[in-house]
């Protein structure tokens, strides 16, 4: 039940990283990672809260701690999926003609 912790440790370490490592200070990339982080966080949050469960520990709390590895990875996983398709998408500017 404590699989939003994986999620939300992973969100303030990499925002303390992306304060402490001067060429991800300005880098938008890093900046999506930290908002998919915190937003993963957030939902597992509000999720085991809705359901009444927010301090609850489940019968196998390594396998709730599995999960939120397995959420993490997800979500980093997406962002390299974003970046990908972000450097695929991106256009250039036409030229223009004097």
């Amino acid at each position: 039940m404590v699989c939003y912790v994986i999620p939300a440790v992973a969100a303030v370490a990499h925002y303390g990283l992306r304060k402490s490592i001067a060429s991800w200070k300005n880098n938008g990339n890093h900046l999506w990672l930290s908002l998919l982080l915190t937003g993963g966080a957030i939902f597992g949050v509000v999720d085991h809260l809705w359901n009444g469960e927010l301090f609850l520990f489940g019968e196998n709390l390594i396998l709730d701690l599995l999960l939120g590895i397995t959420i993490t990875v997800s979500i980093v996983i997406g962002w390299f999926v974003i970046l990908a398709l972000n450097k695929t998408t991106v256009q250039k500017p036409a030229k223009q003609i004097n």
